[in-house]
Formats: C-alpha cells, sequence, structure tokens
C-alpha cells in the first residue's frame, strides 16, 4: 500500500493496481494541478461504495471521496443485509456483479431465509454480519478495484458549466470544490450524502450536528444543491442502543437457529465462509406496559419523536410504535455484532430518550434485567430531495451528468442504497461514455420497481421495498436475478465480469434444457405413482402427465425425479442451485404464462417514449389540467407507463398523452419518407445529368 498527499489531503491506494497516475498530479513546472477523473463519487457508505466500484468495473477512471477511509463498508444501523423485499434486490445487485453480497457471503454469522412457509417468489434471504469482518472485507475489496482511487475529503460544491445542447438541464457538473478550496474534475458526479445532508443528531433534548455518531455533517453541498432549485425535504431515523452481551439472561429467553444448510446471497457461492454449526444464534424478547409507561411519562424530554420530519413507517422508533399501537406488545430481537463481539444490537428498539430513560427502559424488559447499556440510542434528522427530481438513470433533471443515490433520494437501507449505488455509477460511467443510459423496468426486476416508484411517485417518508410493492413478483424471484439482469449487465454496461458472465449464461442454458426435458418425459398418472409412491397424485386421471407437472407435487424434488427415470435427469440434481430452480419453474409453470401476457401489455406502455424537451407548462397541443401539467413537469416521465403512475395524472391525461405520442411518431415518419423521397429524386436526377 502507499499513502500520498494531494493538496492537503490522503490518497490511498495499492501499486498492485491501475491508480491515479503521479504523473497526473503535477503540472510540467512541478506546481500541483487539478486531477481529472471520469466518474467522482462523494461518499463513502453502501451506495457509494458500490457506485464506485460499478463505474470502475465499466472501465471508468473514478474517484471515491469520504470523510475517512477508515469507515467505508461500516454498517452505522443495524448488522444485518437482506430480508422480505431487501433480499430480492441483494440478489439482483449481485447479478450486476456488486459487492455487498458476496462481501454479506463472507462476513456473515447466521444465516436465515424468510417467508419459508410461502412461496419461493416471496422468500427473504436474510444474514446477521459480523461488522468488523464485513468492514474489513469491504475495503480490502474497494482498495484493490482497479481503475478506482480512495481519498479522503469532504465536498463543499459544485464545478458547474454551460449544460450539452440537445439536452435538458440549468447546467452540466463538471467536478467538486473540496473543503480546503481544492478542485478535482469530473465527466460525472455521483452524491451518495447518505444522512450527512445538514445531519442533526439528536438524544432527548441535546441536538449534535453530525450526519453519524463521531462525523461532521455536509453543509455546503447542502446549501449549494438548494440555491440550484432542488426542493428539498427531511427525513429522520434513529438506531437502537448497545447492550453488552454477558449481561443477558439468554436462558429464559426464544432461541432461533440458522438454516441449514445456509442460503448464500451470490449466485458466484455455493456456499457460505461458515458452517451453519459454527453460526451465532439470535433470541427473542418482548416490550410490556412499564416500556410503554416510561415513554409516554417523558415525551417532554423527545425532540425527535415531537419533529415533523417523517421517520420510517416500517422500521419506526418504540416512541412511534407506542403512540401509534397503544397497549400492544412489541418485538425485540437480541441480534450478535459479531463473533468476537461483546455487544448486542436490540432491533426494534430504536430509541432517543434521555441516556438515563434508555437504561432504565431496557431493563424492563424480559431478559435485560440486569443489562448493560454500552452505547446510547440516538436520532438522526437529514437532507433530501424529492426523486422526481432524478431520471430512471438516477441523473438529475436540473443538472446534467449528475446523479443521486441512497438516502439523498428517501430511501432507508443498506439495501436500497446499495440497488441505487449500482445504476448510478453503471449510468455515470455510460454516459461519459456517451452510450445509452442501463434502465432496469418495473417487469425486469425489484431495483427496477425501487427507482420506478422513487422517480414517478416521490416519497414524503423513507422508503423501504417490500414484495408487496411489485406487481410480477411471481416473474421476479430471488432465484432467477442473474438470468434477468447479468446478461444484460455484461452486454449493454460491460459493468458484469466474463466469469460471471459465463456461469449465468451456462445456468441459464442448463435451465432451458432441463425444462425441455422434463416436458418432454410423458407417463401415466397410475406408472408416475408406481414410480414415486410418495407424491400425493391421483391415480384416476387417464391423460398423461409430464415430469414436470410431476415436480410440482409438494413432495417431489429433482433428486427423487431422477431416482425414478435416472436417464436423461440425473444430470440435473449434480448443482443444488440448478435442481432447486428447475423445481421453482416447474410450480410456477403455469402462473408464468399468465403473467408473461401482462408483462408484454406493460412493456408496450414502457415501449412509447416521450420527448425529453417536452415542455408541460406551454404545450398546446395536448389538453391537460394545470394539476396534471404540474405533475409531469415536475416528474418528467420518460414514458407513457411512467407517466400512468404519477398521481394526479388522470387517465383521461394519459390517454391525450399517448394521442400526442402518436400523433408526433405519425409525423416524424411522414417527414422521413418525405427526405427519403428527396434524396431518390435527387439521386435520379443526378444520375440521368450524368447520362
Amino acid at each position: 500500500m502507499f499513502s500520498l498527499r494531494l493538496c492537503g489531503r490522503r490518497v490511498v491506494g495499492s501499486f498492485a493496481k491501475p491508480r491515479l497516475s503521479l504523473a497526473r498530479l503535477s503540472g510540467g513546472s512541478g506546481a500541483p494541478r487539478s486531477p481529472h477523473f471520469d466518474v467522482v463519487v462523494i461518499g463513502g457508505g453502501h451506495a457509494g461504495s458500490e457506485a464506485a466500484a460499478a463505474a470502475a468495473r465499466c472501465g471508468s477512471r473514478t474517484l471515491l471521496l469520504t470523510h475517512r477511509v477508515d469507515t467505508i463498508g461500516q454498517m452505522s444501523c443495524n448488522p444485518s443485509f437482506g430480508g422480505i423485499g431487501k433480499g430480492h434486490l441483494m440478489r439482483e445487485v449481485d447479478a450486476l456483479d456488486g459487492l455487498c453480497s458476496r462481501i454479506c457471503d463472507q462476513s456473515g454469522v447466521h444465516y436465515k431465509v424468510l417467508n419459508r412457509r410461502k412461496g419461493p417468489a416471496v422468500w427473504g434471504l436474510r444474514a446477521q454480519i459480523d461488522r468488523t469482518l464485513y468492514k474489513q472485507n469491504m475495503q480490502k475489496e474497494i482498495l484493490n478495484t482497479p481503475l478506482l482511487t480512495i481519498q479522503e475529503g469532504a465536498v463543499e460544491d459544485l464545478i458547474l458549466v454551460e449544460p450539452e445542447p440537445g439536452h435538458t438541464g440549468k447546467c452540466r457538473v463538471n467536478g467538486v470544490v473540496l473543503a480546503d478550496g481544492s478542485t478535482v474534475y469530473a465527466e460525472s458526479v455521483i452524491l451518495t450524502t447518505g444522512t450527512f445532508l445538514r445531519g442533526m443528531i439528536i438524544i432527548g433534548l441535546e441536538r449534535t450536528p453530525a450526519g453519524r455518531l463521531g462525523d461532521q455533517p455536509s453543509i455546503g453541498l447542502a446549501q449549494t444543491l438548494e440555491k440550484l432549485g432542488f426542493v428539498v425535504g427531511r427525513l429522520k431515523t434513529g438506531t437502537p442502543p448497545r447492550i453488552a452481551k454477558d449481561s443477558i439472561n439468554f436462558g429464559i429467553l426464544n432461541k432461533q437457529m440458522p438454516d441449514n444448510p445456509s442460503v448464500p446471497f451470490s449466485f458466484l457461492h455455493e456456499t457460505v465462509w461458515i458452517k451453519p454449526e459454527d453460526q451465532l444464534p439470535c433470541y427473542l424478547t418482548h416490550t410490556n406496559a412499564k416500556v410503554d409507561e416510561i415513554v409516554l411519562e417523558n415525551l417532554h424530554l423527545n425532540s425527535h419523536i415531537r419533529e415533523t420530519a417523517r421517520g420510517p413507517r416500517y422500521c419506526p422508533s418504540i416512541e412511534s410504535k407506542v403512540l401509534r399501537f397503544p397497549n400492544r406488545v412489541h418485538q425485540v430481537w437480541l441480534e450478535p455484532e459479531g463473533m468476537d463481539c461483546d455487544l448486542i444490537y436490540p432491533q426494534g428498539l430504536s430509541v432517543t430518550l434521555p441516556v438515563e430513560l434508555q437504561e432504565k427502559m431496557i431493563t424492563c424488559i424480559r431478559g435485560l434485567e440486569k443489562a448493560r447499556m454500552v452505547h446510547p440510542g440516538y436520532g438522526v434528522q437529514y437532507d433530501y430531495f424529492d426523486p422526481r427530481q432524478i431520471t430512471p438513470s438516477l441523473e438529475t433533471h436540473l443538472v446534467q451528468r449528475l446523479f443521486f443515490a441512497g438516502q439523498i433520494n428517501g430511501t432507508t437501507g443498506y439495501e436500497e442504497a446499495a440497488a441505487q449505488g449500482v445504476i448510478a455509477g453503471i449510468n455515470a460511467s455510460l454516459r461519459v461514455s456517451r452510450k445509452p443510459p442501463f434502465v432496469i423496468s418495473r417487469t425486469e426486476g425489484y431495483i427496477g420497481v425501487l427507482i420506478d416508484d422513487l422517480t414517478t411517485l416521490g416519497t414524503n417518508e423513507p422508503y423501504r421495498m417490500f414484495t408487496s410493492r411489485v406487481e410480477f413478483r411471481l416473474s421476479l424471484r430471488p432465484d432467477n436475478a442473474d438470468s434477468r439482469l447479468t446478461l444484460r449487465g455484461y452486454k449493454e454496461a460491460g459493468c458484469v465480469s466474463q466469469q460471471r458472465y459465463e456461469r449465468a449464461s451456462w445456468m441459464k442454458s442448463l435451465l432451458e434444457e432441463g425444462i425441455s426435458v422434463l416436458k418432454s418425459i410423458e407417463c401415466s398418472s397410475p406408472k408416475w405413482k408406481k414410480l414415486i409412491p410418495s407424491a400425493s397424485m391421483s391415480v384416476d386421471k387417464s391423460l398423461p402427465l409430464r415430469a414436470l407437472d410431476v415436480l410440482k407435487y409438494e413432495e417431489v424434488d429433482m433428486e427423487l425425479l431422477a431416482q425414478a427415470v435416472p436417464e436423461p435427469l440425473k444430470k440435473y440434481t449434480e448443482c443444488r442451485e440448478l435442481a432447486e430452480r428447475l423445481k421453482i419453474e416447474a410450480i410456477y409453470e403455469s402462473a408464468l404464462f399468465h403473467q408473461q401476457q401482462e408483462i408484454e401489455e406493460v412493456q408496450r406502455d414502457e415501449a412509447l417514449q416521450l420527448p425529453k424537451d417536452l415542455d408541460y407548462l406551454t404545450l398546446k397541443d395536448i389538453s391537460l389540467s394545470d394539476e396534471a401539467r404540474e405533475k409531469l413537469h415536475f416528474s418528467r416521465p420518460q414514458t407513457i407507463g411512467a407517466a400512468s403512475r404519477i398521481p394526479g395524472v388522470t387517465p383521461a391525461a394519459v390517454i391525450n398523452l399517448l394521442r400526442f405520442v402518436k400523433n408526433t411518431q405519425r409525423g416524424q415518419a411522414t417527414t422521413s419518407e418525405v427526405l427519403q423521397t428527396g434524396r431518390h429524386l435527387r439521386d435520379t436526377d443526378q444520375l440521368q445529368e450524368r447520362l
């Protein structure tokens, strides 16, 4: 490793990989000059790490600017990844060769698939993570990524220039200004500032400016964005206290063990790094009336709960839960923070009461009667920008080549941040090379649903991904994310490695082949019953059954089916993942057929592009209400489908937009025909002259 000074800041890197060359750091006279990168990423959190790595994978010379290099990969809140809906995002990030899934498979201490009682389309992969291991493994990955340079520094302002002709936006970003006044130039800039924009930490009545405990907020950058005309909002979140492990009476609590075998997040891994028997358990306890009493009697000492900023609806503080759901018991999961860590994270007990009241509240809970609080819980309030001000590629409408990703767009959670980071990194790189943006639609992935919800609906509370937000859940499963996205990521974005592309292609080919073989094998019901006695099929059916139909029965898996028909099915049981995916494909076969028709209908709407430079406020060729014009002007949807999902844009307005687009396309086609005819006549005249 090496460390050098650049205009008073430390640059960290490795001579083993391509880095910013020393020749570029100074001019011919020896005087320092501003470095130039293809992509600059501001913020080293989960969104920033994924964005920087994705841009570099796409071939862009990338700089990641962060307050402190040693906080890259830090899990600021809960020590876990994944969950219901979030596990889908993890698989999709991995399918695009993102980092977090692979790092989780190397750093977890408890792996569990949630929602097992329901169908595999809504299973939620989740893992408790060793905070120290995750940070170490993420920093190792980031610091050794080719074309990526890491630099410590605080960004205070943006460098702006005249906009590119033919593009929307008031101006174009051309770099950043650091706190010490030095500059870094860039073709694209990605903001992943997390909770740092005018961040404020709150415990009781005490308020401390900070984006995270121990880190200074970003004030200048927030002011710059507001002056540019971005619509700013205020959100809040919080974190629970940390409890000493040796002070908890685990013996009287409900114990939860990990899955055996453990399911990895990454498509590249068949297993995780740790055996199930070596993983750590989690424990469940509950709040009670005493907890409610402490909260209700001390609301006057809790400024965070009284603030008008909106907090997370689906992961609220204990104060919010007591106020919204009186006289109800709430779960508190006691989660380990690492193999060698003596801290326990009480999931579900986010609190911002004064420190002494937090301690009192904790000891009222079963199993925690003698618990010692090591760190208090606290609340965070921060600026975010209405995500309707960005495009599906995450580029802002107001400033060309400026991208937003993560909590700056109003989301909450590591997974939502990572998903946006990957897309922003890819598109910032594609923008530099003047290639079309890489956009995932609602029909292609949970990432597409996440971004479409944000860019068309906006949010006034921290947005969290759930399976219930997704219309095409049966098609967008965690098991098939590679089939949906890896091939696109490789061919269209260049963000996927050759190794991953080849593996995804191999798996897709085997799946298609396996399904075809399973459809080709037919037997009568009595014969199948004889071959597989445990199957609960009726022998009265006279029609033959395909092997794919038999695989749909709950008691039948590929292993059992291959025992009944060894040839040609045995080869499809040699890979556990392949066998499981064939089973899932069989379960959803008929439902997927009907859902595919719905997907194609939606895709037809998404294919109808709206002109980027359409001025909805003044355009007289479309009959629209003032409300619809304002909504469309603010959100600037790129397709008819996106316009139809904007609240306040009525079906009548959508129909009028549709007519306008078709008339415009028809007019362009006619103009093209006229021009072609004119060229043909001109060429004919020239030929006659030569003759």
